[in-house]
């Protein structure tokens, strides 16, 4: 299992490995808008634990992403533990 932990609101839940984040993450605070990496509405900065998502898609790339940030409604976890701040 891996884990998120939304600083923004001290949440934080447990996640399959190599799942899709969005749902959790919706649970534990982050808000959304279109969920589907048009709005940015999700853009959340990844303060530790890149390392466990999966890489950037086309849509995150498109959007002018830069380090560690990432859209939220795109990300899987591949394991381990994250930690996000939405901006």
């Amino acid at each position: 299992m891996a884990k998120i932990i939304v600083l923004d609101t001290g949440r934080e839940g447990e996640i399959l490995d190599n799942s899709e984040i969005k749902y959790k993450a919706e649970e534990l605070g982050i808000l959304f808008g279109c969920k589907q990496g048009r709005c940015g509405t999700c853009r959340t900065n990844v303060m530790e634990g890149i390392e466990n998502l999966g890489e950037k898609n086309e849509k995150e790339i498109n959007m002018g992403l830069e380090g560690t940030e990432r859209l939220v409604c795109q990300c899987k976890i591949k394991s381990g533990v994250i930690k996000l701040k939405q901006y």
